[in-house]
């Protein structure tokens, strides 16, 4: 493990200069490493699930007890499984999407050279259209994405808490440069810095979380760390500071992946190249704060401060981004909003804390990374084809792209819930375990918010497969012309095909799933009063979980409809939004500065100097007066030499302060630095003494050069 993230710190650096010697091509090589991690993650299959936790440590700072530990147990092995797997597809996904579209017209001019001037003509002329299929900075994107791979494999695997902090903002500074990686465009900057500052603000307040953790629990390890606070139990459950170290925690996780409030940041972000809405915003970066969620609700599920937290931002914003997709007309906002939901209701089933809510949260969080990260690359096709992602503008692509509707349409069957499909298991799973809570209102709230939940799922994703596919009407309904639909290479819609097949697969190998997340799953405490654990299956017969799957994919259906024939559009409940408050608070900061700036700088030295001094010595006295070994102790003198110094320096120090001349000023402060080298010398510390005797020296000298000149 530890061989491999340094493969993936070391080969970014090379990417750039691949790139520009290998093309679009150079991306199969950036996706070798997650390829060999991933088939290295599924070896360890066997072991991990017999139980086994694979541990590798290096000492890193020993002096502060940081080592890059490694530790694979069921969580980390299947979030590994997801960074590499999902990374490896979208880097050779990219190969296409960067593909520069003149090469052919190169290519046509290489033909033509060769047959007029011969074949150097050619072969110079081809070399040239080599050389410009690389757009400008793809190298870098390349070796960002591939860091960012990096970075999210040692998150989700480290087992030192501080270093899994780096790893966190690490992923964040490269997601701004992913985010950004259109520059030029003013909408691209605006979101890349909108997602640093949303991400870091909630990464800084973990870390203050996390060190109250550290220093509480005396180790760096995440796992003593949780086997400690999960054997104290109840013990701990009304320390204020354990509850404060709690939120701080969930403050980061719920920030990076775009809960209520931090939510709108991932709408945003949509400016990024689709790859990274692919990668970031639907499998690895959203994904490290449902993995944190995950990893900590052993521990502090049951705490105060959790539940609240966790379900209500949860449910409210699965509630919050369903409402939102319905409104949108662009594809890539359609999924977006669909994923702040899905993050919502992700958050609330792996936050829930018991045994068979963690095990339908393990198949939904595989089932999520799957279907959305291939409909946002199918999305990619689409813009990359037709240089459009408006629904109004895309008519009868479905016809013309059978392949890549059919692999949408099993992508959505498994985002509402269709069998057989890994999203059907993952949602009967879900529910049955909040039905099996009881009627207590920490299982019915969930339980209803979650169907409610899966209705606009079903509404929105039956509108991204008739805004993508469907042959539409005009106003007066008439049908639209289809949009013409030139066909993509086979490789670039082979990511997105594999992905959608995926979510076949994995519903079919439901019993192979519930052996292998069990590991995860038996480390909570059983749900209901009979404590039945629940066994991931595609048939478990006719029960209350697929009566109520099948009523909200059927109300879903009937929204889509009533939307569609009453055009109409959700309101707004509240005139303004998320955005409108993070740009609101970003202008007050400025203003704050620009006041307190104006109040400071005021361009006085013996202000400056004077509010250095009057800190200092307020500092300096509190840590002093607050200190409980502080004594007060007076000696009116150590050596007779002071009784006759001091008296000088202070007298000198006072007339220098109030002389009308600056030469006499000077002398003046010169004597108080004599006065200072007789105090140094006969204290015992010669060499101070001749060093201060030189810096005097010097500096009577030089002012009075300066003086008369």
């Amino acid at each position: 493990m530890l061989v491999l993230l340094v493969a993936f710190a070391v080969l970014p650096l090379a990417l750039p200069w691949l790139m520009g010697r290998l093309g679009p091509r150079g991306f199969f090589v950036a996706a070798l490493v997650p390829i060999i991690a991933f088939v290295y993650t599924a070896l360890q299959t066997p072991r991990v699930v017999s139980g086994e936790v694979l541990t590798e440590s290096y000492a890193w700072i020993p002096s502060l007890g940081l080592s890059l530990s490694m530790r694979m147990d069921t969580l980390g092995w299947l979030m590994a499984l997801i960074v590499t797997g999902v990374g490896a597809l979208v880097m050779i996904y990219c190969r296409w999407y960067f593909a520069d579209t003149t090469k052919d017209a190169g290519a046509k001019s290489s033909k033509g050279a060769k047959s007029s001037q011969g074949t150097a003509g050619a072969t110079a002329t081809a070399g040239s259209a080599r050389k410009k299929r690389v757009k400008p900075g793809v190298g870098m994107f390349a070796a960002s994405l591939l860091a960012f791979a990096g970075a999210m494999y040692g998150l989700v695997l480290t087992d030192d808490l501080i270093v899994l902090v780096m790893f966190w903002e690490i992923t964040s500074i490269l997601s701004y440069l992913l985010i950004g990686f259109y520059h030029a465009r003013g909408a691209s900057r605006r979101a890349a810095l909108q997602a640093l500052l949303v991400t870091t603000l909630g990464g800084l307040a973990m870390f203050v979380g996390a060190v109250i953790l550290v220093v509480q629990a005396g180790t760096t390890s995440l796992s003593e760390i949780l086997a400690a606070y999960t054997a104290a139990g109840s013990a701990l459950a009304g320390s204020a500071l354990i509850n404060t170290a709690i939120v701080l925690l969930l403050v980061g996780a719920l920030s990076k992946s775009a809960i209520f409030p931090f939510h709108f940041w991932l709408p945003g972000a949509m400016a990024a190249p689709t790859p990274v809405s692919a990668y970031l915003h639907a499998a690895a970066m959203v994904k490290a704060g449902i993995y944190l969620i995950a990893r900590l609700a052993p521990a502090f599920a049951h705490s105060e401060p959790w539940r609240p937290i966790v379900i209500g931002l949860g449910l409210f914003t699965m509630l919050l981004g369903g409402l939102q997709a319905l409104r949108e007309s662009d594809l890539k906002r359609i999924l977006a909003f669909g994923t702040v939901s899905q993050l919502g209701m992700l958050t609330v089933v792996l936050g829930y804390g018991e045994r068979n809510s963690a095990l339908a949260g393990l198949a939904l969080l595989v089932g999520h990374a799957l279907f959305k990260s291939a409909l946002f690359l199918v999305v990619g096709v689409i813009d990359r084809q037709l240089s459009t992602r408006d629904i109004g503008e895309l008519s009868g692509v479905g016809r013309q792209a059978p392949t890549l509707a059919v692999a949408s349409m099993v992508a959505v069957g498994s985002m509402v819930g269709l069998a057989p499909t890994v999203g059907f298991v993952a949602k009967e799973a879900v529910l049955t375990s909040l039905i099996e809570g009881g009627s207590r209102p920490d299982a019915v709230i969930p339980l209803i918010g979650i169907v409610l939940g899966s209705v606009l799922t079903t509404a929105y994703g039956l509108r991204f497969i008739w805004g993508a596919f469907w042959t539409k009407r005009d106003a007066s309904g008439e049908k639209m012309p289809q949009t013409p639909w030139p066909d993509p290479p086979m490789g670039f819609i082979a990511s997105p095909v594999i992905l959608s097949a995926l979510t076949l697969i994995a519903g079919f190998a439901a019993p192979l799933l519930d052996v292998a997340f069990s590991g995860y799953a038996d480390t909570l405490p059983s749900a209901g009063d009979e404590g039945r654990p629940y066994h991931l299956a595609l048939w478990h017969g006719w029960e209350p979980a697929l009566f109520l799957s099948l009523a909200s994919i059927a109300l879903g259906a009937g929204l889509f409809w009533f939307a569609q024939r009453t055009r109409s559009i959700p309101r707004r409940i509240l005139p303004f939004t998320a955005a409108d408050v993070y740009n609101a608070c970003l202008r007050g900061i400025a203003r704050v500065a620009v006041w307190t700036t104006t109040l400071t700088q005021r361009g006085s030295l013996p202000v400056y100097v004077g509010t250095i001094f009057v800190v200092f010595v307020a500092a300096e006295g509190t840590a002093l007066l607050a200190s409980p070994e502080w004594r007060l102790s007076f000696d009116a003198w150590q050596t007779p030499m002071q009784l006759v110094v001091a008296p000088i320096m202070i007298i000198a120090g006072i007339v220098a302060v109030r002389a009308q001349k600056r030469y006499t000023g000077v002398v003046l402060v010169s004597a108080t630095g004599l006065g200072m080298v007789a105090l140094f010398a006969t204290s015992g510390a010669p060499d101070l003494a001749l060093t201060q005797i030189l810096v005097e020296t010097v500096t009577l000298v030089t002012f009075a050069l300066v003086l008369r000149r």
